[in-house]
């Protein structure tokens, strides 16, 4: 495939600076590009392998120092949006999945829309509703009245408990579980653990994506619900009863515990634990490995564990790195204050 230049640039709002008439076939890293790929330079870190890369096409932003004459430039505010731009635009992948595999399993009270498509072993329960355009990939796994909008894809080994909907244009990657029993038990008082019945759902409103292993417990009562938007990556925990308001994100391997409640255009990096029953205020940023043991009621970005807003727990951090240091200067103080004593009682 080859894509006129003039066509992407416009796509992007980029100023082109070079050859006008160029194509590329490809996008690519910058220190892996070949000649007829595109690619860019976003951040000061890569600028590095500027002077080597053999691509054909860079974006960049305006006021980037065109050294090299061999390259096509084309100028963008935000380089690194616009080459995701260009991904979804020429490059999004087809995910092949046609018909209903004659080993999948589907109850005679399920209800399939149009152009729904079933792979190998997948199992939908009685009492299943199924939107248009869903492919549901091999060895998935729907309990009982489940419902599923349109243009969803629900990827291999997929589970969704009973009563779970799910809305339109939904990612769920493989190994997901939507729907699990929430972590809900009272001990008496011997200490003895009795589970408490885990009866709500799980709601996903639309164009939410899941990520591979995440699980996403159903509520003790009511809805756990992940609104319009939210994005969950890789090995993410969500217990019951959480509510993740929209355009949310969340980094690998973290948790969050049960009925907390975050807000809109929150981010949570790698590794964030939140404590359960709190609430965290919209455009809060967390950065990897942060601890959450109180609400967050301020927008901002914050670190540390216990949480601390960024630029108190870098202070801190920073005299912790130092504390050394600190240690051989009081005890050299301790030893002056000593000398001092010791000459002052002479004096006496």
């Amino acid at each position: 495939m080859q894509i006129k230049l003039k066509e992407a640039a416009a796509l992007i709002n980029g100023k082109i600076i070079g050859d006008e008439e160029i194509t590329f076939s490809s996008l690519a890293k910058i220190e892996e590009a070949q000649p007829g790929d595109l690619t860019f330079l976003y951040h000061q870190s890569y600028e590095k392998f500027f002077k080597n890369t053999r691509a054909s096409v860079i974006l960049v932003k305006p006021g980037f120092n065109r050294s090299r004459s061999d390259i096509t430039y084309v100028e963008t505010a935000d380089p690194n949006v616009a080459f995701a731009k260009l991904i979804i635009r020429y490059f999004n992948p087809e995910f092949s999945l046609s018909g209903i595999d004659k080993s999948a399993s589907i109850h005679q009270g399920a209800k399939l829309g149009s152009n729904v498509s079933v792979g190998k072993n997948v199992v939908i329960s009685s009492g299943c509703k199924i939107g248009n355009n869903v492919k549901i990939f091999h060895n998935s796994v729907l309990l009982e009245d489940v419902e599923i909008g349109d243009d969803c894809i629900i990827f291999q080994n997929v589970s969704i408990r009973e009563k779970c909907k799910i809305g339109n244009r939904i990612i769920i990657h493989a190994g997901a579980v939507i729907g699990s029993d929430g972590f809900g038990y009272y001990n008496d008082d011997k200490g003895v653990f009795y589970k408490i019945p885990q009866i709500g759902n799980v709601i996903l409103e639309d164009d939410v994506e899941i990520g591979a292993n995440t699980t996403i417990d159903r509520a003790a009562i009511g809805s756990t619900i992940l609104k319009r938007g939210v994005k969950i990556d890789n090995l993410v925990m969500i217990a019951h009863n959480v509510v993740i308001d929209e355009d949310s994100a969340i980094a690998a391997q973290s948790g969050v515990a049960g009925s907390t409640k975050i807000g809109k255009h929150c981010l949570l990096a790698g590794q964030v634990g939140v404590i359960g029953h709190v609430e965290i205020a919209d455009n809060v940023t967390l950065l990897a490995q942060t601890g959450v043991s109180k609400g967050i009621s301020k927008s901002g970005t914050y670190f540390g564990a216990p949480v601390k807003e960024v630029k108190t727990a870098l202070k801190l951090e920073a005299h912790i790195r130092s504390l050394p240091e600190y240690a051989d200067k009081i005890k050299k103080l301790e030893e002056e204050i000593r000398q001092l004593e010791e000459e002052l009682k002479k004096l006496k």
